[in-house]
């Protein structure tokens, strides 16, 4: 999709009154096609860089699925009241406390003026608004039912929410740790093993030999004071050689494979992908998206290419004239569960009930995965950093027992 950019204008209506602005568009051509329907005359158009369209809604970083769901459930709530479509995003482009959302509707709403369907103009800002919203929205608009909809599409986000926030709560207790860890050994290693080994040094005059363990901390700690730009290089380089590759096709494919096969944590995974999936194909499936536009949708914010080769090829056999469950269950990736529960949904004419169910079981599994993630990191974690610091501490000790040992 090419990027919006936004531009400056100056013109005459048809009272003959000057009228200025700023409008965002694709190409200058559009610009002008957009004011020529508001009944303007062009007499001057520049781009503006840095636009609207461009540079502030491609940040998407001060962004949050809770200002998406607010923002669902009001614009959802205003047009069941009867609201005019215009109205309702002139009151939101105002009221929503994110800068970012806000300048969007603004947008939105300029171009729903300019004569574009609700749909369309959200389209125009994919890093706001992404497929799943897009289309769910224009299956409303088409049905009548964007009330019933919208309200169904924050029910949506709110229960992805949950899902992603029960796995970044798995992963905090560890990272915690881990870097307190990397940070207490990092101070052990640069301060004060230095001084130690200086104080033993004194202490005997460098005729006595160290204890093995003592050495081996103190050649460690000698090599992070003398390398330690190195060991940091390597250690960013490793990071971002990694995100480097994982930004490849084949990189990709490679970590989440790994990933999905990993102990725990690849079980996680899959349970969370499943309930993904699921509650996704549902929620289309229930507004009216058809089930081939289902299936491209669900790929795309699967979040793990293995996931979302298996539903792209799943969507070609369909087109085919397949069954959805049989390239599912021949894939390997999906349970038999939730192939076998997806075929009675085909076979009954309730897919879109059997996959709402099949969602809401599997974010109770994911619950209970994180459950038993937590309690398995804990007491691992923690052993770990009592190691390697009961380790340095015993190290440290040892010489002044020997020498102890030795005065006595």
């Amino acid at each position: 999709m090419s990027r919006m950019a936004t531009f400056a204008y100056v013109g005459r209506t048809r009272s003959g009154a000057v009228k200025k602005g700023e409008l965002s568009a694709k190409t200058r051509d559009e610009a002008v096609d957009q004011l020529r329907k508001q009944s303007v005359v062009v007499t001057s158009l520049e781009e503006k860089k840095g636009g609207a369209g461009g540079f502030k809604i491609s940040l998407g970083s001060g962004l949050t699925d809770k200002d998406l769901v607010v923002f669902t459930r009001q614009f959802g709530t205003m047009i069941n009241a009867g609201l005019p479509l215009v109205q309702c995003l002139e009151i939101l482009s105002t009221q929503s406390e994110n800068k970012v959302l806000r300048e969007t509707i603004g947008e939105v709403k300029t171009q729903v003026e300019a004569g574009s369907t609700f749909s369309d103009a959200l389209r125009r800002f994919p890093k706001v608004f992404d497929d799943l919203y897009v289309n769910l929205v224009h299956a409303g608009e088409v049905g009548g039912l964007l009330d019933t909809i919208l309200t169904r599409l924050a029910q949506y986000i709110e229960k992805a929410m949950k899902l992603k926030g029960q796995i970044k709560s798995a992963m905090v207790y560890p990272m915690t740790i881990m870097g307190v860890a990397v940070a207490v050994i990092t101070i052990l290693m640069l301060f004060v093993i230095p001084i130690f080994a200086k104080m033993f040094l004194e202490l005997s005059g460098g005729k006595v030999a160290l204890p093995g363990p003592t050495q081996i901390v103190i050649d460690i700690s000698n090599a992070f004071i003398a390398y330690w730009y190195i060991i940091l290089g390597a250690i960013v380089g490793t990071i971002v050689g990694i995100k480097k590759y994982y930004g490849t096709v084949q990189g990709r494919k490679v970590i989440d494979t790994l990933l999905l096969k990993l102990p725990v944590v690849g079980d996680l995974i899959r349970k969370a992908s499943v309930a993904k999936f699921t509650r996704t194909l549902g929620t289309l499936l229930s507004s009216g998206v058809p089930l081939l536009d289902g299936m491209t949708i669900c790929a795309k914010t699967s979040g793990n290419k293995v996931i979302e080769e298996t539903l792209i090829s799943a969507r070609q056999s369909i087109s085919g004239g397949k069954t959805i469950a049989d390239p599912l269950a021949a894939s390997g990736v999906f349970p038999k569960m939730v192939t076998h529960m997806i075929a009675v949904g085909e076979s009954t004419g309730a897919l879109d009930s059997m996959l709402g169910k099949i969602a809401d079981f599997y974010e109770d599994e994911v619950d209970q995965a994180v459950a038993s993630l937590t309690a398995l990191l804990e007491p691992a974690m923690m052993v770990f950093l009592g190691v390697v610091i009961g380790f340095i501490v015993i190290a440290m000790y040892l010489p002044i027992f020997k020498m102890a040992s030795a005065i006595g």
